[in-house]
């Protein structure tokens, strides 16, 4: 099995599809190493392309004030995206960049082995929990898969762009908070 610092050296090294061509650098991850929650978006921005870290851009800003408001620090939790590279102009990751991603964030999970899955969007819901998932509907709604339990909620940039998706995330967070706590008393 590999390490983190391993998988990500060969995930900084990886061409196995399109996006490494407009790369500036790999966003692999960021985090407690230990997480009992693992936050999942969809693919790295602008910024987050820049820094070589996920999460740092307006959406990053508005995903830390919502981890605070649940008090949760970012140092506690573990936040990476479905594809390791940015898609041009922040398009949605295509389904065959998905596909091939996919194994480093398996091998993410694998060895930080966390409790809780948040799908950050519809694109990391679509990959993590069904390939028919509309965030309209389904968002907010436990799934349990193996033993991870799995929320899907509104990406940070969503509710950056329509205000009115707000209480639905903030109801989103705090049964994450809820399933945390239930989770933690069990060990």
């Amino acid at each position: 099995m590999y390490t983190l610092e391993e998988l990500e050296y060969i995930v900084s090294k990886c061409n196995r599809c399109e996006l490494y061509k407009g790369r500036t650098n790999t966003v692999f991850g960021e985090g407690n190493k230990q997480a009992k929650i693992m936050f999942i978006g969809e693919g790295p921005g602008y910024y987050e392309d820049k820094m070589g870290r996920p999460f740092v851009g307006k959406a990053g800003q508005l995903l830390d004030k919502m981890l605070e408001a649940i008090a949760l620090k970012r140092e506690e939790v573990y936040i990476t995206n479905i594809v390791k590279c940015r898609p041009p102009n922040n398009r949605n990751p295509l389904e065959k960049e998905s596909k091939i991603c996919i194994e480093y964030l398996r091998w993410q999970v694998k060895i930080i082995d966390p409790d809780i899955l948040v799908c950050l969007g519809a694109v990391s819901a679509r990959n993590i929990i069904s390939s028919d998932f509309k965030v309209t509907t389904d968002r907010g709604i436990w799934v349990k898969k193996g033993k991870f339990y799995i929320m899907p909620t509104y990406h940070p940039a969503a509710l950056l762009r329509d205000e009115s998706k707000k209480r639905g995330a903030w109801e989103d967070f705090k049964s994450i908070k809820e399933k945390y706590m239930e989770i933690k008393y069990m060990y």
